[in-house]
């Protein structure tokens, strides 16, 4: 054969155009999928600040809810405290006020228990006219000797323009050998 005929022949399976055109599609992917990820790493960091911003306003909406339904000049808030309990084993407390029942709740043992520890739960939100009211508290649960206990506690106050925070207090009494149950006002200062 002629060399005229092995050059032809090889010309082909040379294609130096063709490498570089392989070399350069293999490399725009690499770049397109680095961009990709880029652009996935700026918007998930978008996203990131969009849940932030999203958590900070409803938490915002919801303090300015709290305003608007309980202003200061009309809000009272009711709360239950319990000291040691072993007089009594709390197992639902309905509050009253001027005769108007406005909580109640039964209580689980997970609960008694975070009042033993010095637990305060919230019982009552909610808006009151100023002048003078009545707030009543009736307790049901386990006395001493394993007898069903139903004992209530009553308040007089006089609500002004400050907020009214009232406490349902269940004590042992260690020289009467019962629970104690009383409702005292907050002082604010």
């Amino acid at each position: 054969m002629s060399s005229h005929s092995l050059r032809s022949r090889r010309r082909p399976f040379l294609l130096p155009g063709w490498c570089l055109v392989l070399i350069v599609l293999c490399g725009l992917p690499l770049g397109v999928v680095a961009q990709e990820a880029q652009d996935e790493a700026a918007l998930e960091a978008s996203l990131e600040q969009l849940k932030e911003d999203t958590l900070a306003l409803n938490r915002d909406l919801l303090i300015l809810e709290e305003e608007l339904l309980y202003p200061a000049s009309s809000q009272v808030a009711v709360y239950l405290s319990m000291d040691l309990g072993k007089l009594f084993h709390l197992e639902s407390v309905r509050v009253q006020v001027d005769s108007e029942p406005v909580a109640a709740q039964l209580y689980t043992e997970a609960q008694r228990e975070a009042l033993h520890r010095g637990g305060v739960q919230r019982l009552y939100l909610g808006n009151l006219n100023s002048g003078e009211h009545e707030i009543s508290a009736v307790f049901t649960g386990i006395g001493p000797d394993g007898r069903d206990y139903k004992r209530g506690t009553r308040l007089e106050v006089e609500k002004g323009q400050e907020p009214l925070i009232l406490e349902l207090k269940i004590v042992d009494s260690a020289t009467k050998l019962q629970p104690t149950f009383a409702v005292e006002e907050w002082a604010l200062q």
